[in-house]
Parts: C-alpha cells; structure tokens; sequence
C-alpha cells in the first residue's frame, strides 16, 4: 500500500484517515497515469480497518468524480476529471505536474493596460496608471481546459518581456524577488459566454467554474489579481474542514 498506513491511536475516524490515505494515493503520477488502486479486501487487510470503511471512504471519491469503479476490473482515477484541493495553493503549473499532468500554454497575450475601477482600486493607482495584464490558455492531450486572465501590481517588475511560459509564482521570487504568501479567493458557476466557449472549446451555456484570486505578499499587499474559467466537466474542488 505504498507504505500508507493508518493511525489506530488518532481520534480522527478511520473512515476520513482512509479517506486522505487514498486522495495522497491517487495524486501520485502512477494512479494518474491509470494504474488500478488495491481492491477493498486486501486494501483493509493491509489497513487493520473493516471493508466497510475502505469502501464507505472509496464511495466518498467516487461522489466526487475523483474515481471510478468498472465492475469485474477495478477502481481507478476517473482520467477526465482534475482535482485541485483549497487547503494550500500554488501556481497552477507546479500543482499539476506534482499530479503528473503536463498542461501546455495553448495562448499567451502579455499587455499593458489601464485596468478597471475595481482593479485601480485593489492596488490603489492613481487614475490613468497601467499594470501588466497576462491572459493565457493552458490545457491538456491537446484539449483546451483553463483561461486565466492575471493584472499585476507595478511593483513586482513585471513586463512584456518575461517569460510567461514559466511557472509563475516561481518567476516572481526568482527574478523578481516577489513572494506570493496568501491567495484570497473566491469560487462561483457561471454559464460559458461566446467568448470563453470558444476558448474552451465549450458550447455556449456550458457550466464554467469561475475562481477569482487576489494574491497577496507577506506584507498582505496585493500583487496579483486573476480570474480563472475552468471546464467544469474536467474540473472538481475538494477542500477538508476540521471543526473547532
């Protein structure tokens, strides 16, 4: 199993410690790529827990679309499904390769822009300033997936000249010497208009989940504000809540 083990000691419920043990197995590259995870039975001998539980944690991810169960073969990551979890964050490239998926950069468009009233506002500009705006197109097997439309603050030193093909967070503190710290967000569905249905090869009306970020340095100053479109026939977001 991987090595995996439940804690028999913990208060947490052997359920929910099942639960985790599976979502870190399934994000190693070899459960992504479609390798099947161990059956039930021997998936509860290995474990010390009951059947019951394996499959009371199984069916929680099959819920989720996270996986899939085809009788008579296994169970095994549902392949057209992404999963990005909200209880750490960082750029969208580095947590996809962790998951073993390669996204491409489909477009890239870098300008500098006078931004809306919101935005002027968010990094208090005066009326007229321009920021960098960075709007892109990333997918997978040749499938458009996100849209990420990013403004950046005047003082990360951004400019057209950077390589957006880099992942980004990475850029800013390497040759920039930002560091993001905090990512405050927020996540809605909303229907595809023209314009995002054909960039993600979507019919128009299609559900689209829309996440609006402000990224924030140590000092909670904002240096980035971004709104992303993801399919959502190919996106899931899980978070874990401890009560207190």
């Amino acid at each position: 199993m991987d090595k995996l083990e439940i804690d028999h000691q913990s208060a947490l419920p052997l359920h929910a410690q099942v639960e985790d043990l599976l979502r870190r197995l399934i994000a190693k590259p070899e459960y992504q790529n479609g390798k099947l995870l161990p059956n039930e039975i021997n998936m509860a001998k290995k474990l010390g827990v009951s059947r019951s539980t394996v499959r009371q944690a199984t069916n929680k991810l099959v819920y989720e679309r996270l996986l899939v169960r085809k009788k008579g073969v296994g169970t095994s990551v549902a392949r057209n499904n992404i999963s990005t979890k909200l209880d750490k964050w960082s750029s969208f490239t580095h947590e996809m390769d962790e998951k073993g998926m390669t996204f491409r950069n489909y477009s890239i468009k870098v300008s500098n822009v006078v931004p809306d009233k919101e935005i002027q506002q968010l990094f208090k500009l005066a009326p007229g300033a321009t920021v960098l705006k960075m709007e892109r197109v990333k997918g997978l097997d040749g499938e458009p997936i996100v849209h990420f439309i990013s403004y950046f603050h005047p003082r990360t030193g951004l400019t057209t000249d950077d390589d957006f093909n880099k992942p980004l967070y990475e850029m800013l503190e390497n040759d920039h010497h930002i560091v993001a710290s905090v990512s405050k967000e927020g996540i809605s569905a909303i229907l595809a208009d023209k314009r995002i249905s054909k960039l993600l090869a979507v019919e128009p009306g299609a559900p689209i989940l829309f996440r609006k970020r402000v990224v924030c340095d140590a000092g909670d100053r904002p240096i980035e504000y971004n709104l992303g479109h993801y399919r959502a026939d190919r996106f899931t977001y899980t978070i874990d809540i401890e009560r207190h």
